[in-house]
Protein backbone atom coordinates (compact mmCIF):
# COMPACT_ATOMS: atom_id res chain seq x y z
CA UNK A 1 0.00 0.00 0.00
CA UNK A 2 1.47 3.30 -1.13
CA UNK A 3 1.37 6.55 0.83
CA UNK A 4 2.99 9.95 0.54
CA UNK A 5 4.09 12.38 3.21
CA UNK A 6 4.34 16.13 2.76
CA UNK A 7 5.35 18.69 5.37
CA UNK A 8 3.94 22.18 4.99
CA UNK A 9 6.12 25.23 5.60
CA UNK A 10 4.46 25.75 8.98
CA UNK A 11 5.35 22.20 10.08
CA UNK A 12 1.97 20.52 9.61
CA UNK A 13 2.31 16.97 8.29
CA UNK A 14 0.08 15.61 5.54
CA UNK A 15 -0.26 11.90 4.78
CA UNK A 16 -2.15 10.84 1.65
CA UNK A 17 -3.11 7.22 1.05
CA UNK A 18 -4.76 6.59 -2.33
CA UNK A 19 -7.25 3.71 -2.53
CA UNK A 20 -8.42 3.78 -6.12
CA UNK A 21 -10.98 0.98 -5.84
CA UNK A 22 -12.56 2.38 -2.69
CA UNK A 23 -15.74 4.47 -3.12
CA UNK A 24 -15.11 6.60 -0.03
CA UNK A 25 -12.74 9.27 1.26
CA UNK A 26 -11.75 10.08 4.85
CA UNK A 27 -10.30 13.30 6.22
CA UNK A 28 -8.71 12.86 9.64
CA UNK A 29 -7.02 15.58 11.68
CA UNK A 30 -4.92 14.49 14.66
CA UNK A 31 -3.26 16.72 17.23
CA UNK A 32 -0.75 15.90 19.95
CA UNK A 33 -2.98 17.00 22.81
CA UNK A 34 -4.86 14.78 25.23
CA UNK A 35 -5.39 14.23 28.93
CA UNK A 36 -1.66 13.72 29.56
CA UNK A 37 -1.06 17.30 28.39
CA UNK A 38 -3.25 18.68 31.14
CA UNK A 39 -2.58 19.93 34.65
CA UNK A 40 -4.68 18.70 37.56
CA UNK A 41 -6.69 21.93 37.50
CA UNK A 42 -7.81 21.43 33.91
CA UNK A 43 -8.11 17.63 33.82
CA UNK A 44 -10.82 16.79 31.28
CA UNK A 45 -10.39 19.95 29.21
CA UNK A 46 -8.97 18.15 26.15
CA UNK A 47 -12.08 15.99 25.97
CA UNK A 48 -14.46 18.90 26.66
CA UNK A 49 -12.77 20.98 23.94
CA UNK A 50 -13.30 18.16 21.45
CA UNK A 51 -17.03 18.35 22.20
CA UNK A 52 -17.06 22.12 21.85
CA UNK A 53 -15.52 22.04 18.39
CA UNK A 54 -18.83 20.67 17.13
CA UNK A 55 -20.85 23.44 18.78
CA UNK A 56 -20.23 26.22 16.28
CA UNK A 57 -17.70 28.08 14.16
CA UNK A 58 -17.60 31.53 12.59
CA UNK A 59 -18.89 30.06 9.33
CA UNK A 60 -21.29 27.57 10.94
CA UNK A 61 -22.56 29.27 14.11
CA UNK A 62 -24.70 26.42 15.45
CA UNK A 63 -24.12 22.72 16.07
CA UNK A 64 -27.07 22.00 13.81
CA UNK A 65 -25.35 23.82 10.94
CA UNK A 66 -22.47 21.35 11.19
CA UNK A 67 -24.49 18.17 11.65
CA UNK A 68 -27.10 19.06 9.02
CA UNK A 69 -24.41 19.71 6.41
CA UNK A 70 -22.66 16.40 7.03
CA UNK A 71 -25.87 14.40 7.43
CA UNK A 72 -27.03 15.88 4.15
CA UNK A 73 -24.33 14.01 2.25
CA UNK A 74 -24.62 10.80 4.29
CA UNK A 75 -21.25 11.30 5.95
CA UNK A 76 -19.93 9.54 9.03
CA UNK A 77 -18.21 11.96 11.39
CA UNK A 78 -17.01 12.16 14.96
CA UNK A 79 -14.11 13.04 17.23
CA UNK A 80 -12.22 11.28 19.99
CA UNK A 81 -9.85 12.11 22.82
CA UNK A 82 -7.19 9.85 24.32
CA UNK A 83 -4.29 10.30 26.70
CA UNK A 84 -1.91 11.74 24.13
CA UNK A 85 -3.97 12.84 21.15
CA UNK A 86 -7.29 14.17 19.91
CA UNK A 87 -8.78 13.42 16.52
CA UNK A 88 -11.50 14.85 14.27
CA UNK A 89 -12.72 13.08 11.15
CA UNK A 90 -15.38 12.74 8.49
CA UNK A 91 -15.89 10.00 5.91
CA UNK A 92 -18.08 10.26 2.84
CA UNK A 93 -18.67 9.29 -0.75
CA UNK A 94 -15.56 10.27 -2.73
CA UNK A 95 -17.58 12.99 -4.51
CA UNK A 96 -17.83 14.98 -1.28
CA UNK A 97 -14.15 15.35 -0.42
CA UNK A 98 -14.29 19.16 -0.65
CA UNK A 99 -17.30 19.27 1.65
CA UNK A 100 -15.91 17.11 4.44
CA UNK A 101 -12.52 18.86 4.24
CA UNK A 102 -14.25 22.21 4.60
CA UNK A 103 -16.27 21.10 7.63
CA UNK A 104 -13.50 19.20 9.46
CA UNK A 105 -10.96 21.96 8.93
CA UNK A 106 -13.52 24.56 10.01
CA UNK A 107 -14.29 22.91 13.35
CA UNK A 108 -10.58 22.32 13.96
CA UNK A 109 -9.42 25.83 13.11
CA UNK A 110 -12.37 28.15 13.73
CA UNK A 111 -14.46 26.99 16.68
CA UNK A 112 -15.86 29.92 18.67
CA UNK A 113 -16.50 28.37 22.13
CA UNK A 114 -19.58 30.38 23.02
CA UNK A 115 -20.09 30.62 26.78
CA UNK A 116 -23.76 29.67 26.57
CA UNK A 117 -22.87 26.49 24.65
CA UNK A 118 -20.14 25.65 27.16
CA UNK A 119 -22.65 25.85 30.02
CA UNK A 120 -25.09 23.56 28.20
CA UNK A 121 -22.40 21.06 27.28
CA UNK A 122 -21.29 20.74 30.89
CA UNK A 123 -24.46 18.76 31.50
CA UNK A 124 -23.66 16.49 28.56
CA UNK A 125 -20.12 15.79 29.79
CA UNK A 126 -21.30 15.14 33.35
CA UNK A 127 -23.80 12.60 32.03
CA UNK A 128 -21.07 11.00 29.93
CA UNK A 129 -18.98 10.60 33.09
CA UNK A 130 -22.01 9.14 34.88
CA UNK A 131 -22.49 6.69 32.00
CA UNK A 132 -18.90 5.46 32.23
CA UNK A 133 -19.18 5.06 35.99
CA UNK A 134 -22.26 2.90 35.44
CA UNK A 135 -20.23 0.64 33.11
CA UNK A 136 -17.88 -1.35 35.38
CA UNK A 137 -16.23 -3.05 32.42
CA UNK A 138 -15.15 0.44 31.28
CA UNK A 139 -14.51 1.95 34.71
CA UNK A 140 -12.16 -0.84 35.79
CA UNK A 141 -9.83 0.04 32.91
CA UNK A 142 -9.66 3.61 34.18
CA UNK A 143 -9.05 2.39 37.72
CA UNK A 144 -6.23 0.19 36.49
CA UNK A 145 -4.40 3.15 34.97
CA UNK A 146 -4.90 5.15 38.17
CA UNK A 147 -3.42 2.22 40.08
CA UNK A 148 -0.40 2.23 37.78
CA UNK A 149 0.31 5.96 37.62
CA UNK A 150 -1.42 7.52 40.60
CA UNK A 151 -1.87 11.28 40.83
CA UNK A 152 -0.22 12.24 37.57
CA UNK A 153 -1.73 12.87 34.15
CA UNK A 154 -1.33 9.26 32.97
CA UNK A 155 -3.47 8.20 35.93
CA UNK A 156 -6.25 10.77 35.55
CA UNK A 157 -9.55 10.08 33.74
CA UNK A 158 -9.69 11.38 30.18
CA UNK A 159 -13.12 12.93 30.77
CA UNK A 160 -11.97 14.55 34.00
CA UNK A 161 -14.15 14.90 37.10
CA UNK A 162 -17.65 16.30 37.36
CA UNK A 163 -16.41 19.08 39.62
CA UNK A 164 -13.65 20.01 37.19
CA UNK A 165 -15.96 19.99 34.18
CA UNK A 166 -18.37 22.36 35.92
CA UNK A 167 -15.52 24.81 36.63
CA UNK A 168 -14.41 25.44 33.03
CA UNK A 169 -15.09 28.70 31.21
CA UNK A 170 -14.34 30.07 27.76
CA UNK A 171 -10.90 31.35 28.76
CA UNK A 172 -9.81 27.80 29.56
CA UNK A 173 -10.71 26.59 26.07
CA UNK A 174 -9.10 29.49 24.22
CA UNK A 175 -5.86 29.28 26.21
CA UNK A 176 -5.59 25.50 25.85
CA UNK A 177 -6.26 25.52 22.12
CA UNK A 178 -3.77 28.34 21.50
CA UNK A 179 -1.16 26.41 23.44
CA UNK A 180 -1.60 22.97 21.88
CA UNK A 181 -3.46 23.17 18.56
CA UNK A 182 -0.52 24.23 16.41
CA UNK A 183 0.68 23.20 12.96
CA UNK A 184 3.81 21.50 14.28
CA UNK A 185 1.66 19.23 16.46
CA UNK A 186 -0.94 18.48 13.78
CA UNK A 187 -1.13 15.60 11.30
CA UNK A 188 -3.75 15.50 8.54
CA UNK A 189 -4.50 12.19 6.83
CA UNK A 190 -6.58 11.92 3.66
CA UNK A 191 -7.27 8.38 2.48
CA UNK A 192 -9.53 6.77 -0.08
CA UNK A 193 -10.36 7.44 -3.70
CA UNK A 194 -8.43 10.69 -4.05
CA UNK A 195 -6.33 12.74 -6.43
CA UNK A 196 -3.21 13.33 -4.34
CA UNK A 197 -2.21 16.46 -6.21
CA UNK A 198 -5.57 18.09 -5.55
CA UNK A 199 -5.53 16.98 -1.92
CA UNK A 200 -2.05 18.38 -1.31
CA UNK A 201 -3.00 21.70 -2.87
CA UNK A 202 -6.20 22.01 -0.84
CA UNK A 203 -4.61 21.06 2.47
CA UNK A 204 -1.90 23.67 1.90
CA UNK A 205 -4.55 26.30 1.20
CA UNK A 206 -6.69 25.41 4.19
CA UNK A 207 -4.04 24.76 6.85
CA UNK A 208 -1.12 26.81 5.49
CA UNK A 209 -1.81 29.85 7.66
CA UNK A 210 -2.20 27.86 10.86
CA UNK A 211 -0.12 28.90 13.88
CA UNK A 212 3.28 27.25 13.47
CA UNK A 213 4.38 26.17 16.94
CA UNK A 214 2.82 25.46 20.31
CA UNK A 215 3.95 24.00 23.60
CA UNK A 216 6.86 21.58 23.67
CA UNK A 217 4.91 18.67 25.11
CA UNK A 218 3.75 17.01 28.29
CA UNK A 219 5.41 16.20 31.58
CA UNK A 220 7.26 12.89 31.64
CA UNK A 221 5.35 10.02 33.22
CA UNK A 222 6.92 8.55 36.36
CA UNK A 223 6.80 4.80 35.83
CA UNK A 224 8.15 3.09 38.96
CA UNK A 225 6.88 0.10 40.96
CA UNK A 226 8.61 -2.04 43.56
CA UNK A 227 5.84 -4.35 44.80
CA UNK A 228 2.58 -5.88 43.56
CA UNK A 229 -0.55 -3.84 44.29
CA UNK A 230 -4.30 -4.33 44.09
CA UNK A 231 -7.22 -1.90 43.97
CA UNK A 232 -10.84 -2.78 44.72
CA UNK A 233 -13.89 -0.62 44.10
CA UNK A 234 -17.11 -1.87 45.61
CA UNK A 235 -20.10 -1.80 43.30
CA UNK A 236 -23.24 -3.89 43.53
CA UNK A 237 -22.97 -5.92 40.33
CA UNK A 238 -23.77 -9.48 39.26
CA UNK A 239 -20.34 -9.84 37.67
CA UNK A 240 -16.95 -8.79 39.01
CA UNK A 241 -14.72 -7.08 36.46
CA UNK A 242 -10.95 -7.22 36.74
CA UNK A 243 -7.82 -6.05 34.98
CA UNK A 244 -4.50 -7.74 35.72
CA UNK A 245 -1.36 -6.30 34.18
CA UNK A 246 2.26 -5.23 34.25
CA UNK A 247 4.36 -2.32 33.05
CA UNK A 248 5.93 -2.58 29.60
CA UNK A 249 7.60 -0.21 27.13
CA UNK A 250 6.97 3.10 25.32
CA UNK A 251 6.24 3.39 21.59
CA UNK A 252 9.86 4.11 20.73
CA UNK A 253 10.72 0.50 21.63
CA UNK A 254 9.44 -0.71 18.28
CA UNK A 255 10.92 -4.22 18.30
CA UNK A 256 9.79 -4.93 21.85
CA UNK A 257 6.26 -3.79 21.05
CA UNK A 258 6.11 -6.15 18.07
CA UNK A 259 6.99 -9.03 20.39
CA UNK A 260 4.39 -7.83 22.88
CA UNK A 261 1.76 -7.81 20.13
CA UNK A 262 2.40 -11.47 19.43
CA UNK A 263 2.50 -12.29 23.15
CA UNK A 264 -0.89 -10.60 23.65
CA UNK A 265 -2.38 -12.53 20.73
CA UNK A 266 -1.03 -15.80 22.14
CA UNK A 267 -2.85 -15.20 25.38
CA UNK A 268 -6.02 -13.47 24.22
CA UNK A 269 -6.25 -13.31 20.43
CA UNK A 270 -9.29 -15.17 19.21
CA UNK A 271 -11.19 -18.19 20.50
CA UNK A 272 -8.24 -20.53 20.14
CA UNK A 273 -5.99 -18.39 22.36
CA UNK A 274 -4.65 -19.79 25.60
CA UNK A 275 -6.78 -17.70 27.94
CA UNK A 276 -10.03 -18.19 26.01
CA UNK A 277 -9.53 -21.94 25.97
CA UNK A 278 -8.52 -22.13 29.62
CA UNK A 279 -10.95 -19.75 31.30
CA UNK A 280 -13.99 -20.07 29.07
CA UNK A 281 -13.86 -23.48 27.40
CA UNK A 282 -12.21 -25.50 30.18
CA UNK A 283 -13.23 -23.67 33.37
CA UNK A 284 -16.46 -21.98 32.29
CA UNK A 285 -15.35 -19.05 34.44
CA UNK A 286 -15.88 -16.08 32.14
CA UNK A 287 -17.75 -14.83 29.11
CA UNK A 288 -15.17 -12.28 27.97
CA UNK A 289 -11.41 -12.44 28.28
CA UNK A 290 -9.05 -10.03 26.54
CA UNK A 291 -5.30 -9.40 26.50
CA UNK A 292 -3.49 -6.45 24.96
CA UNK A 293 -0.44 -4.23 24.99
CA UNK A 294 -0.80 -0.46 25.31
CA UNK A 295 2.14 1.74 24.34
CA UNK A 296 2.45 5.51 24.81
CA UNK A 297 5.18 8.06 24.20
CA UNK A 298 7.00 7.45 27.49
CA UNK A 299 5.31 4.45 29.16
CA UNK A 300 3.33 1.31 28.44
CA UNK A 301 1.43 -1.56 30.01
CA UNK A 302 0.22 -5.06 29.22
CA UNK A 303 -3.17 -6.02 30.59
CA UNK A 304 -5.64 -8.89 30.77
CA UNK A 305 -9.30 -8.11 31.44
CA UNK A 306 -12.18 -10.42 32.32
CA UNK A 307 -15.58 -10.57 33.97
CA UNK A 308 -16.02 -13.35 36.53
CA UNK A 309 -18.12 -14.51 39.46
CA UNK A 310 -16.80 -12.80 42.59
CA UNK A 311 -16.35 -16.18 44.31
CA UNK A 312 -14.05 -17.35 41.52
CA UNK A 313 -11.92 -14.21 41.40
CA UNK A 314 -8.93 -15.65 43.37
CA UNK A 315 -9.04 -18.80 41.24
CA UNK A 316 -9.08 -16.84 37.98
CA UNK A 317 -6.25 -14.53 39.10
CA UNK A 318 -4.19 -17.59 40.04
CA UNK A 319 -4.78 -19.15 36.60
CA UNK A 320 -3.81 -15.94 34.80
CA UNK A 321 -0.58 -15.67 36.77
CA UNK A 322 0.05 -19.32 35.98
CA UNK A 323 -0.30 -18.66 32.26
CA UNK A 324 2.21 -15.80 32.58
CA UNK A 325 4.64 -18.14 34.31
CA UNK A 326 4.07 -20.78 31.64
CA UNK A 327 5.30 -18.32 28.99
CA UNK A 328 8.38 -17.64 31.13
CA UNK A 329 9.21 -21.30 31.62
CA UNK A 330 8.64 -22.80 28.17
CA UNK A 331 9.12 -21.70 24.57
CA UNK A 332 5.90 -21.50 22.60
CA UNK A 333 5.59 -24.45 20.17
CA UNK A 334 6.30 -23.45 16.57
CA UNK A 335 2.86 -24.47 15.29
CA UNK A 336 1.05 -22.37 17.91
CA UNK A 337 3.37 -19.43 17.37
CA UNK A 338 2.86 -19.48 13.60
CA UNK A 339 -0.89 -19.73 13.97
CA UNK A 340 -0.84 -16.74 16.31
CA UNK A 341 1.27 -14.62 13.95
CA UNK A 342 -1.00 -15.47 11.04
CA UNK A 343 -4.03 -14.55 13.16
CA UNK A 344 -2.47 -11.22 14.09
CA UNK A 345 -1.59 -10.22 10.53
CA UNK A 346 -4.89 -11.52 9.17
CA UNK A 347 -6.85 -9.43 11.66
CA UNK A 348 -4.78 -6.39 10.72
CA UNK A 349 -5.57 -6.71 7.02
CA UNK A 350 -9.27 -7.28 7.73
CA UNK A 351 -9.29 -4.10 9.77
CA UNK A 352 -7.83 -2.04 6.94
CA UNK A 353 -10.56 -2.44 4.35
CA UNK A 354 -12.13 0.97 4.94
CA UNK A 355 -10.67 4.41 4.27
CA UNK A 356 -11.20 5.56 7.87
CA UNK A 357 -9.30 2.54 9.23
CA UNK A 358 -6.46 3.30 6.84
CA UNK A 359 -6.40 6.91 8.01
CA UNK A 360 -6.15 5.76 11.64
CA UNK A 361 -3.37 3.30 10.84
CA UNK A 362 -1.14 5.80 9.06
CA UNK A 363 -2.07 8.84 11.12
CA UNK A 364 -1.24 7.46 14.55
CA UNK A 365 2.14 6.21 13.40
CA UNK A 366 3.08 9.57 11.95
CA UNK A 367 1.78 11.49 14.94
CA UNK A 368 3.85 9.60 17.51
CA UNK A 369 6.71 7.91 15.70
CA UNK A 370 7.44 10.24 12.77
CA UNK A 371 7.94 6.97 10.92
CA UNK A 372 5.41 4.85 9.08
CA UNK A 373 5.54 1.09 8.69
CA UNK A 374 3.22 -0.12 5.93
CA UNK A 375 0.90 -3.06 6.60
CA UNK A 376 3.10 -5.37 4.53
CA UNK A 377 6.20 -4.25 6.43
CA UNK A 378 4.39 -4.76 9.72
CA UNK A 379 3.34 -8.28 8.68
CA UNK A 380 6.97 -9.13 7.88
CA UNK A 381 8.11 -7.85 11.25
CA UNK A 382 5.49 -9.94 13.03
CA UNK A 383 6.60 -13.05 11.15
CA UNK A 384 10.15 -12.53 12.44
CA UNK A 385 9.12 -12.80 16.10
CA UNK A 386 10.57 -16.01 17.54
CA UNK A 387 9.59 -18.25 20.39
CA UNK A 388 12.81 -17.32 22.13
CA UNK A 389 11.91 -13.63 21.88
CA UNK A 390 8.48 -14.34 23.41
CA UNK A 391 10.05 -16.23 26.29
CA UNK A 392 12.60 -13.50 26.94
CA UNK A 393 9.90 -10.84 26.91
CA UNK A 394 7.78 -12.87 29.34
CA UNK A 395 10.72 -13.12 31.72
CA UNK A 396 11.35 -9.37 31.41
CA UNK A 397 7.82 -8.14 32.13
CA UNK A 398 6.09 -10.87 34.12
CA UNK A 399 7.80 -10.20 37.43
CA UNK A 400 6.06 -10.12 40.78
CA UNK A 401 7.07 -6.59 41.75
CA UNK A 402 5.40 -5.15 38.64
CA UNK A 403 2.01 -6.92 38.89
CA UNK A 404 -1.15 -4.83 39.29
CA UNK A 405 -4.77 -5.84 39.80
CA UNK A 406 -7.83 -3.58 39.60
CA UNK A 407 -11.25 -4.96 40.51
CA UNK A 408 -14.81 -3.59 40.48
CA UNK A 409 -17.67 -5.61 41.85
CA UNK A 410 -19.59 -6.90 44.83
CA UNK A 411 -16.42 -7.36 46.88
CA UNK A 412 -15.24 -5.83 50.13
CA UNK A 413 -12.53 -3.19 49.65
CA UNK A 414 -10.86 -4.54 52.80
CA UNK A 415 -9.70 -7.48 50.71
CA UNK A 416 -7.15 -5.37 48.80
CA UNK A 417 -4.20 -6.65 50.85
CA UNK A 418 -5.37 -10.24 50.54
CA UNK A 419 -5.68 -9.91 46.76
CA UNK A 420 -2.27 -8.23 46.53
CA UNK A 421 -0.74 -11.14 48.39
CA UNK A 422 -1.91 -13.46 45.59
CA UNK A 423 -0.01 -11.51 42.92
CA UNK A 424 3.06 -13.72 42.78
CA UNK A 425 4.43 -15.09 39.51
Amino acid sequence: MQFHKHILENGLRLITVPMKDNPTVTVLVLVEAGSEYETKEINGLSHFLEHMCFKGTVKRPKALDISRELDGIGATYNAFTAQEYTGYYAKSDKRHFEKILDVVSDIYLNSVFESAEIEKEKGVIVEEINMYQDLPQKQVQENFQTLLYGDQSAGWPIAGTKEGVRSFNRDHFVAYKNKHYSASKTTVVVSGNIDEEIVSKRISEVFGSMNQSGSEGKEKTIDIQNAPVASIEYKKTDQTHMVLGVRTYPLIEREKNRVLSVLAALLGGGMSSRLFQKLREEMGATYYINAGNNAFSDHGFFDISAGVDVNRLPEVVSVLLGEMKRLKDAIVPNEELQRTKDYLTGQMYLGLEASDSIADYFGFQELFKREIVTPDEYAKEIQKVSGEAIQKMANDIFVTQHVNLAVIGNIDTAREKDMASLLVI
